[in-house]
């Protein structure tokens, strides 16, 4: 026995050794090859794009080293680049160097590499449109490939010349609206902005072109009031500087002379009134309108839509109820346990002279509720006083006394039932009252004694603790809550960071790993097992719960 031990763990060990999970080390030197040779397979694809020609000769005599080849990479350029591109997928061919390249910067730098499937999946596909629609309009084999143009002369045999291009224009369609998510909404509304922004421009320049043009006509007409100013001046001053005033004349002459100066200055200072008036135009800005929060969010919601998480993995699928085993519903009633439990409770309280008037059975999956309306008169402390006793005759493991019963005016008296039921998960997740919460984050934890499923917020809870004795049903709550979670909520709506120092409770959940649980991007498992790495993980909630806050 101690052999086949030994044995079965150098196996495991071995296992674990070719395992092709990767350490932080190892990534880095995978990642800087992948990063290299994505590298250099672009640049054979560029220089072959110039010498595919020239290089043709040199592929047939690949042995033979005298033969030089015009590529920047020499013979393995040119063999790997007529592989991708002539007998493959021709220009379409980059999305692989790309798809290389960035695969080695992810590993290389250590990020997430849940993103690159999804890279690799779309990329794949463009390259193999491409090719072909390539290969359609042009029958160039270094553009196309000779599998764009071999899928192409397929499609068009079977399909057609028109039906072809309906093809390679639905799957362009799809494209876009799976892989970019756009829609024909979101284009209308992009337009719509846009116009409006034009517009908004054309508006801008074409008064500010108009204040231009009031501009320079009143600078204009005080240039010219200006000059006609000075001209005045220089008139009067050489009708003052040398008159020819004979004494011997009339008065009425030098009247006369009086008389054109006077109007002569009032012209003037008119004039200067009205160039004074002129300079002195103000213009006030318009006070700018506060935006209502409220209304820019009700624009943007109906413009837009309110934001969907889903749409992130728009074809996950919620887990049905057959995964869960089906124990059959209903409670089966002894009544012949009833007579007795309720014989055993009137006894026991006659005998402390307690006398009951009406008494009233609730059989629940588990427990049984007995309801008694005491006579008038009796004290309730009495009745809760004899909870020791009553349990003793009625030989039960433990009762409980509620006394009184919030909302009724009876004392409930709570007694185990011999046989329990089965509350199946099931029965509890397929309940209306489960599947119509409207709840954040709805949690089914059984059944009640009335026969009523129990669910709770999750998200009302700023902690919740679990704890008891063995088998108190610790474990079925916890997987309860994480059951009614994954019914219940979309992989983009919740994430589940799980500690397990046991290694027993929660490998089950393994399988759930790329759509529901968080982890650390230099940690290899999903569920925690050691408490050093435990320290990190909440340090790194805690940073990203200040973060939500902050929004």
């Amino acid at each position: 026995m101690a052999k086949k031990k030994t044995r079965t763990k150098k196996t495991a060990k071995n296992s674990k050794k070719f395992s092709l999970r990767l350490n932080r080390h190892q990534k880095v030197v995978l990642g800087s090859f992948l990063m290299l040779f994505g590298l250099a397979l672009i640049v054979a694809f560029v220089s072959f794009l110039f010498n595919w020609q020239a290089d043709q000769s040199t592929l047939q005599e690949f042995s033979d080293r005298s033969v030089e080849a015009k590529n920047w990479l020499s013979k393995f350029g040119a063999l790997i680049s007529d592989f991708f591109i002539y007998q493959g997928f021709g220009v379409a061919s980059f999305s692989i160097a790309v798809l290389i390249t960035l695969s080695g910067i992810y590993l290389f730098f250590g990020m997430p590499s849940k993103k690159l499937t999804s890279f690799w999946f779309w990329g794949i596909l463009v390259m193999i449109w491409l090719s072909i629609v390539l290969g359609f309009f042009t029958k160039h084999s270094i553009l196309g490939g000779t599998i764009g143009f071999e899928m192409n002369d397929f499609l068009q045999d079977y399909l057609g010349f028109f039906g072809t291009v309906l093809l390679l224009f639905f799957l362009f369609i799809a494209y876009v609206a799976l892989r970019l998510k756009i829609t024909p909404e979101m284009i209308g509304t992009f337009v719509q902005t846009k116009k409006e922004d034009i517009n908004a421009e054309f508006k801008a320049a074409k008064e500010a072109s108009a204040q231009k043009m009031t501009a320079n006509t009143t600078d204009e007409e005080q240039d010219w009031k200006k000059q006609s100013i000075t001209k005045e001046e220089k008139t009067l001053s050489t009708d003052d500087t040398a008159p020819e005033i004979d004494f011997e004349n009339n008065l009425s002459e030098v009247g006369s002379i009086s008389a054109k100066t006077n109007t002569t200055s009032s012209t003037l200072e008119e004039k200067e009134q009205e160039t004074e008036e002129l300079a002195m135009e103000v213009e006030t800005a318009p006070e700018e309108e506060e935006v209502d929060e409220d209304k820019l969010s009700k624009k943007l919601v109906s413009d837009f839509g309110e934001f969907d998480p889903t749409l992130e993995l728009g074809n996950y699928k919620f887990p049905t109820l057959e995964l869960l085993q089906d124990y059959g519903g209903g409670i089966t009633i002894n009544q012949k346990e009833l007579e007795e439990n309720k014989n055993r409770i009137v006894d026991t309280l006659k005998n402390y002279k307690i006398e009951i008037a009406q008494i009233k059975a609730t059989v629940g999956p588990t427990v049984t509720l007995y309801e008694i309306v005491p006579e008038a008169g009796i004290r309730i402390s009495k009745i809760k006083n004899l909870e020791d006793d009553i349990a003793l005759s009625l030989a039960a493991l433990g009762i409980r006394i509620i006394a009184p019963i919030p909302g009724k005016g009876t004392i409930g008296i709570e007694v185990p039932n011999k046989n329990s039921t089965i509350v199946s998960m099931r029965s509890v997740i397929a309940s209306p009252k489960f599947q119509n919460a409207e709840m954040e984050l709805p949690m089914a934890l059984g059944k009640t004694i009335s026969n009523e499923t129990f669910v709770v917020d999750l998200a009302k809870m700023p902690h919740m603790l679990m704890a008891g004795a063995t088998g108190q049903g610790k474990s079925v709550g916890l997987n309860a809550i994480l059951t009614s979670l994954l019914y219940s909520k979309h992989p983009a709506e919740v994430k589940f960071v799980l500690v397990d120092p046991k290694k027993v409770e929660l490998t089950l959940f393994n399988k759930i790993e790329r759509h529901y649980l968080a982890k650390l991007p230099d940690t290899e498992d999903a569920i925690i097992t050691d408490n050093n790495k435990v320290i990190n993980t909440l340090n790194s909630l805690c940073i990203e719960m200040d973060d939500r806050y902050e929004l």
